[in-house]
């Protein structure tokens, strides 16, 4: 099972973005959806798990929870948007993977049996960080996971903020 993770869209959802989540059977957002709409077009790719982060306070995206567990081919993925928000032991709720976002660095590595991935910004460029989205490979007995850079994107003042 091939399962796409993107976070910190703030409502700009990018052509190369849904591209790269291409072939996903789920997607996965790690908040900082900023507009409804993102959520609408991911699905037109696979079913969306999405959660709310700090710049969604209003609208249907504040609806979204703060935290979501989902099992896809037998792995449970928790999905927090800061890591300083992570309320359970993920090694003894038996969580495979936690997804996370708000630090638009990307990054994937394991503690303790579980793997923490956070997939980078997919939104607005900011400071001198890259523009990514992550892929995670279910196979048996592990995951495997990349980071994607979207290719083709502007590195010019006008989309950092």
């Amino acid at each position: 099972m091939l399962v796409g993770v993107i976070s910190d869209t703030h409502g700009l959802l990018r052509p190369e973005a849904l591209e790269a989540l291409a072939g996903s059977d789920h997607i996965l957002h790690a908040g900082d959806v900023g507009d409804p709409a993102i959520l609408e077009a991911l699905r037109s790719i696979a079913p969306v798990t999405a959660i709310r982060g700090n710049v969604d306070t209003s609208g249907p995206c504040a609806d979204l929870s703060p935290t979501e567990a989902v099992e896809l081919a037998g792995t449970l993925f928790y999905i927090v948007h800061s890591l300083q928000d992570l309320d359970i032991n993920a090694a003894t709720a038996g969580v495979a993977c936690v997804v996370s976002g708000h630090s638009h660095k990307p990054s994937f590595t394991r503690k303790d049996g579980v793997a923490y991935l956070n997939p980078g910004s997919a939104g607005p460029r900011r400071f001198s960080l890259p523009v990514t989205v992550a892929l995670v490979d279910i196979l048996p007995n592990r995951l495997e996971a990349k980071i994607i850079p979207i290719l083709g994107v502007p590195n010019d003042r006008s989309e950092r903020n």
